[in-house]
């Protein structure tokens, strides 16, 4: 079914929901006016997950349709005591039934991570634009999954993560991306070294949780979803969830999305993965997230990525970080770069919906950089060296690895 992306002429619904830490919309704006957006330019807008990041996520969504504007507020929660604060009583804990709706234009996706990916194609799927909040997925494939998706519906998907449009700012980054996407430098010796700041023991799981009752208020068989359905603890549940490989993937998960999205973008690896990545590590648990020193990762022309915890063993020493200038090329190509245009500018969320061209922290670009924090954690997993190619997107001769790349989900739910 082709979907219209035109802007104009959306239906409005007149009611509004109101739930969890709230987002309370008046639709005075449905009067158009000084000061307000007509509803000829308003678009429907839905927030799938309120608890937690949820409501900020949406925020960010709003702030960056100011202009155009969302002129309702649906949303879907599978924990009913977010809902039993709305002042509308229409309820929604199937998202599903929530996506069906035809005066729905955008979404705001703050599920925990192991809904991201199936949440995005369904809205998508649906003639939807998405913002998703980090991490972009639970495991590899789903990536690449969501990225085919936005492609095939002609959709807008964006991550919400900044650090890139932060990063674009300054022109000694610019110059970086400019250098390395040119295509002139040979073989690179950059190295960044990304020490601390990931929340490793604030986002570690429990190995021996007692099953305890679900509360009344939730739904547990739809919170876990496409992950295993394992017996209820509240660590498992709210924002602790982290520190449970069937949800998310650790500090590194939560934080990593942000700390890579101006490393991937400032180094030109928006298109690529590592293909070499090494782990020094503790034995790993097989459900919670647990303790890692440091991963090193290296791209195919010679490029390095260090991700270092400070929180385990020795501190990574091997190298020491570098960048690259045009002094790195020969004077010839340092004409040839001058030559070439700047990276183009970064769309937000708005201004791609408005558009309909590629979003900042698009869903290639987002599934590249949060493939990088997948491979770290496989080699955390697994405790071993691991050789990656990106073309594929598979860990060669490595089987159990590759199982984790390319993980089951619980039936009925499937990529």
């Amino acid at each position: 079914m082709k979907h219209s992306s035109a802007l104009t002429r959306r239906h409005f619904l007149k009611g509004t929901l109101v739930a969890g830490a709230a987002l309370n919309l008046v639709p005075r704006h449905v009067l158009g006016g000084q000061g307000y957006t007509s509803p000829s330019n308003t678009l429907g807008g839905v927030l799938i997950g309120v608890g937690g990041r949820g409501p900020g996520t949406f925020n960010e969504m709003t702030k960056s349709l100011e202009g155009v504007g969302l002129g309702l507020a649906k949303l879907a929660e599978c924990d009913v005591k977010w809902l039993d604060k709305a002042d509308n009583k229409t309820r929604y804990t199937d998202f599903r039934r929530l996506l069906e709706r035809k005066d729905i234009d955008v979404v705001a996706i703050g599920t925990p991570p192991h809904w991201h990916a199936l949440i995005s194609m369904a809205a998508m799927e649906a003639g939807k634009d998405v913002l998703c909040e980090k991490p972009m997925t639970r495991f590899i494939a789903e990536g690449r999954a969501v990225a085919e998706t936005a492609r095939r519906y002609g959709r807008i998907f964006q991550i919400g993560t900044f650090g890139r449009f932060n990063a674009s700012k300054d022109p000694r980054n610019v110059l970086t991306r400019k250098i390395m996407k040119s295509g002139l430098l040979k073989k690179c010796d950059g190295v960044v070294i990304k020490r601390g700041g990931l929340k490793v023991k604030e986002w570690s799981g429990y190995v021996n949780a007692k099953p305890q009752p679900v509360p009344a208020n939730l739904d547990w068989d739809m919170y876990c979803g496409p992950s295993p359905l394992k017996p209820y603890h509240p660590h498992r549940f709210g924002g602790t969830h982290r520190g449970y490989w069937d949800y998310e993937g650790g500090g590194l998960c939560d934080m990593g999305q942000h700390a890579l999205d101006p490393i991937t973008y400032i180094w030109g690896k928006d298109d690529t993965a590592p293909v070499e990545i090494e782990p020094n590590t503790p034995p790993a648990h097989h459900e919670a997230c647990g303790m890692w020193g440091w991963v090193e990762l290296k791209y195919a022309d010679g490029f390095t990525l260090v991700l270092d915890s400070a929180e385990w063993g020795d501190p990574y020493e091997r190298k020491k970080s570098r960048g690259v200038s045009p002094d790195d090329l020969t004077p010839e190509d340092r004409d040839k770069l001058a030559a070439l245009p700047d990276p183009e500018p970064l769309r937000t969320f708005g201004e791609a919906v408005k558009t309909r061209q590629p979003a900042g922290g698009n869903a290639d670009a987002a599934h590249r950089t949060i493939t990088v924090i997948h491979l770290a954690n496989i080699a955390i997993r697994l405790g071993r060296k691991l050789r990656f190619d990106p073309v594929k997107e598979e860990i060669l001769g490595d089987e159990q690895a590759n199982r984790i790349v390319t993980q089951p989900m619980r039936p009925p739910w499937h990529v």
